[in-house]
């Protein structure tokens, strides 16, 4: 058996389908051999059983037992190792083929749309802001506003104290760009979707496109990720820091494209020197040791304990890239502690990982298959 499997399909119904696409995976996945980049060569990514790549099916149940009960509600999970997908569960109602909000994962997306126009000489991060909108400036722009740079919203340090409501307006970009601007940018880090609506902003601007026409033959279609939804703002604007919709895997190839630094199927879709950039820390954001909040912000993803860095998304949304365990984890949810989410990816996928192949434990994945099998979400 190649596939950990769970969920309704449009193509598989009954008690049939863990079967039916174990079977598949295995043809399709026999004989596959080499690195995460050579493997992940189809729309699909490649399954294989978790022992074969180095992960218990031991510590998979575990954490997904863990999961079921600690997480209100868990919706979907995807574990990527070396390249192949080795564990995937859904909670019905979802499924594999539907695709979830992401919330503000999608900041993760719109930074790497940033990361592309730079590299296409469209702009520089040190641009200035009101650069792009001179027409939407105020009459009196105070010394902070006009020092705000591409950069500082990129890091969450555009120096806001507290967020512009924009939900109310008709015209974002002004009421962004009139909103008080106390801190200097670069020294203050607050969190701050409508800084990453105005990248979004100024990727319109300087390409004629939304991030998601932009993003589709950029890193949509190379990846396989197909009819990406993302709402728009009033002024038909990509919102840039939520509105994306895709499904678990293509949150899971997005983060494996990370993982492989930007490269895919041969090709570098992503500059190595953004990927570096992007998921470094980039600025301070606490202290506290325990918490994942706090362990430094990049250009919209954050840094993770374990070395490790993701995206992520209000009521538990995650693409988490682990460069040291070569793995990827891929989580929807409906969850009021997403601390709680990510403490049990360290407490109990960590310790699941090995260095090296284990040996084939049928028992166990026949046990996780059937636990996966019958899981329900409870909102």
């Amino acid at each position: 058996m190649f596939r950990v499997h769970s969920g309704r399909s449009n193509w598989f119904t009954g008690l049939k389908l863990v079967a039916v696409l174990m079977s598949v995976a295995s043809v399709t996945s026999i004989g596959v051999v080499g690195t995460a980049e050579d493997s992940a060569t189809a729309s699909s990514l490649p399954r294989s059983t978790p022992e074969s790549q180095g992960v218990s099916s031991k510590g998979v149940l575990e954490f997904i037992e863990t999961a079921d009960r600690e997480v209100d509600s868990m919706h979907s999970f995807m574990l990527v190792r070396n390249g192949y997908v080795v564990a995937e569960a859904w909670w019905a109602p979802e499924s594999p083929d539907k695709p979830h909000v992401l919330w503000s994962l999608s900041k993760s997306f719109t930074s790497t749309a940033i990361g592309l126009a730079v590299e296409e000489g469209r702009l520089s991060i040190n641009d200035p802001v009101l650069d792009f909108f001179p027409e939407s400036a105020p009459e009196e722009p105070s010394s902070n506003l006009k020092a705000m740079r591409v950069r500082d919203l990129l890091s969450m340090s555009a120096g806001h104290q507290d967020e512009v409501n924009l939900r109310n307006e008709s015209d974002w970009i002004k009421a962004f760009l009139a909103h008080p601007v106390p801190h200097k940018p670069g020294t203050h880090f607050r969190y701050n979707t409508p800084a990453t609506f105005m990248l979004s902003a100024i990727l319109q601007k300087v390409t004629g496109e939304t991030v998601v026409e932009y993003l589709r033959p950029r890193l949509f279609e190379p990846l396989g990720i197909q009819f990406p939804q993302w709402d728009a703002n009033p002024q038909g604007i990509s919102i840039g820091g939520y509105g994306l919709y895709l499904r678990t895997e293509d949150i899971a190839k997005f983060g494996q494209l990370y993982l492989q630094r930007g490269k895919w199927n041969g090709e570098q879709l992503i500059p190595e020197e953004w990927i570096a950039e992007a998921t470094s820390k980039q600025v301070s954001n606490g202290s506290n040791p325990a918490s994942d909040w706090d362990q430094g912000y990049g250009f919209q993803f954050w840094r993770c304990r374990n070395d490790a860095f993701r995206g992520d998304g209000k009521d538990g949304q995650f693409c988490i890239v682990i460069p040291e365990y070569n793995a990827v984890v891929a989580i929807t949810a409906n969850t009021r502690n997403m601390q709680s989410e990510l403490n049990i990816v360290w407490d109990k996928l960590l310790p699941a990982m090995s260095n090296s192949p284990l040996a084939a434990d049928e028992a166990a994945l026949d046990e996780l298959n059937e636990t996966i099998s019958s899981l329900k979400a409870k909102r």
